[in-house]
């Protein structure tokens, strides 16, 4: 049995405002510099909620970004992976950037490349 994709809502820019209390620009900033990534895949453009913990992106996020973009993914597809469970993993990369499984995860995401 194959495990789910990971469940999140997605949030807006307007929605990334109110919930880190930061002003756009520096909402676009986060997004520019590779804090956070997100999609325009639902219309508009929008950003998984799980890649926020207590108002402000997951640290280990932007570095696994940057792996991933080196490996050749686009942002859909870094999107997909990290919500998608990964076997080798065991569930999902971005719940084990939530557990601290950083270098374990960059490593994976190295090897896709």
């Amino acid at each position: 049995m194959t495990a789910a994709r990971t469940p999140t809502e997605w949030l807006t820019l307007p929605d990334l405002v109110e919930l880190t209390g930061e002003p756009l620009g520096r909402v676009r900033r986060l997004l520019d510099d590779g804090y956070l990534i997100g999609s325009r895949r639902n219309g508009t453009f929008q950003v998984p909620s799980i890649f926020l913990v207590d108002g402000e992106p997951l640290t280990s996020l932007r570095g696994t970004i940057f792996v991933l973009r080196d490996a050749g993914f686009s942002d859909d597809e870094a999107i997909d992976w990290l919500l998608e469970p990964e076997e080798s993993v065991g569930d999902a990369p971005i719940v084990a950037l939530l557990q601290g499984r950083k270098s374990e995860i960059r490593r994976i995401a190295r090897a896709l490349g």
